[in-house]
C-alpha cells in the first residue's frame, strides 16, 4: 500500500497533538518516505522536547502551537476546512476530544453523508491472503439498515480507492439463516438483495454469512453454503461496534495483524488511530488516507 502511494503528490495532514515518540515518530515517517506534508497542532514544547530526546529534525515542518486538546482539535479542523490539509490525524489524546470538533454541525467536516470508520487489516499471508477491510468497529455503535447501507457504500468506496474494482462483502451475523429475531439476519439479507439489484455497483454483496461461512470456503461447503465470497471477501460488514471492535483486537493480538483505519464519509479521510497503537499501523494508516484522498480527487 506504501508502495501505491510513493511517486504521488504528498497529501497534507494536519496531525494533533502528535505529543508522544509513537504519535510524532510515524508522521515523521510517512513525510520522510514522501506521501505526507505535515502540519503539527499541540504542544510545540512538548513536541520539541519529543523530537530532541529522540533525535528527530523538524526542519521545514509547520507547528501551530496549541496547549489545549480541545482547542487543538478544533484548530486542526479549521485547517482542513480553509483547505490548509488535505487530511486529518488523531495523536496522543482522548477520542472524544478529538472527535468532538470533527462533528460540530456548524464548523465540522459533516457533509451530509454518514460517517464511518474501515480499518484496512493486512495479515500475515499465512491467515488471509489479501487485505480485508472490517466495517464499523469503531464509530457506529448499532446502525440500522440505512446505517449499514451507509457504512457499505463508504468500505466500497476505499476498496475502489485500493485498486479493488469489483469488491466482495460479507456481511457479517451469528448465522446464515434469515430469523426475524435476530436483525442482522434480516439486515444482511436485504443488503444482499440491494447488491443484487445493483444498489453497490460493482460489488459482489452476500449474507447473512457467519464469519466462519464468510472466511473460508470449505467450511461454507460443508453447511452447503455456496457463495462467491465465501473465503474471499474483501469486505467485512460487522452488525455492531462490539462485534466489529473485539473481531479487529483478536486479529491485532492473536495474528499480528497490521490495521490502519480511516473515518470516512467527512469532507476529509480522518485518521482515528489508537493511542495504543503501534507506529507500523499509525504509518499505514497515514498511506491508506493517501491513497483514498489521491482516488477521491
Amino acid at each position: 500500500m506504501m508502495a501505491a502511494v510513493r511517486g504521488k503528490p504528498p497529501r497534507t495532514v494536519a496531525v494533533v497533538q502528535p505529543t508522544t515518540p509513537y504519535a510524532l515518530g510515524s508522521a515523521l515517517q510517512a513525510a520522510r518516505e514522501g506521501f505526507v506534508k505535515l502540519v503539527l497542532v499541540g504542544e510545540a514544547t512538548r513536541i520539541g522536547e519529543v523530537a530532541s530526546k529522540e533525535g528527530w529534525s523538524l526542519e521545514g515542518v509547520r507547528i501551530v502551537d496549541e496547549h489545549d486538546d480541545a482547542q487543538a482539535a478544533t484548530r486542526a479542523v479549521a485547517l482542513v476546512r480553509s483547505r490548509e490539509a488535505e487530511m486529518l490525524m488523531k495523536g496522543h489524546l482522548h477520542t472524544d476530544d478529538f472527535l468532538r470538533p470533527v462533528l460540530d454541525r456548524n464548523a465540522g467536516l459533516r457533509t451530509g453523508r454518514t460517517m464511518s470508520h474501515v480499518f484496512a487489516c493486512f495479515l500475515p499471508q499465512t491467515v488471509y491472503h489479501k487485505v480485508l477491510l472490517l466495517t464499523d468497529g469503531a464509530f457506529n455503535i448499532a446502525p440500522d439498515l440505512s446505517g449499514k447501507e451507509a457504512i457499505l457504500q463508504n468500505a466500497i468506496g476505499l476498496a475502489r480507492a485500493l485498486g479493488i474494482a469489483v469488491p466482495k462483502v460479507a456481511v457479517l451475523a451469528a448465522t446464515e439463516d434469515v430469523n426475524p429475531a435476530m436483525p442482522a439476519t434480516t439486515d444482511a439479507a436485504t443488503l444482499r438483495d440491494l447488491g443484487r439489484a445493483g444498489r453497490f455497483g460493482d460489488a459482489i454483496v452476500d449474507g447473512p454469512l457467519a464469519f466462519d461461512n464468510a472466511i473460508s470456503r470449505e467450511a461454507a461447503g460443508t453447511k452447503g453454503i455456496y457463495s462467491e465470497v465465501s473465503g474471499d471477501p474483501d469486505i467485512l460488514l460487522v452488525p455492531t461496534i462490539e462485534a466489529g471492535n473485539m473481531l479487529y483486537k483478536e486479529m491485532v493480538y492473536f495474528c499480528d495483524a497490521i490495521t490502519p483505519g480511516l473515518v470516512l464519509g467527512a469532507a476529509a479521510p480522518i485518521i482515528l488511530t489508537s493511542r495504543a497503537d503501534p507506529p507500523a499501523a499509525r504509518l499505514a494508516s497515514c498511506a491508506l488516507a493517501a491513497a483514498y484522498a489521491a482516488h477521491a480527487r
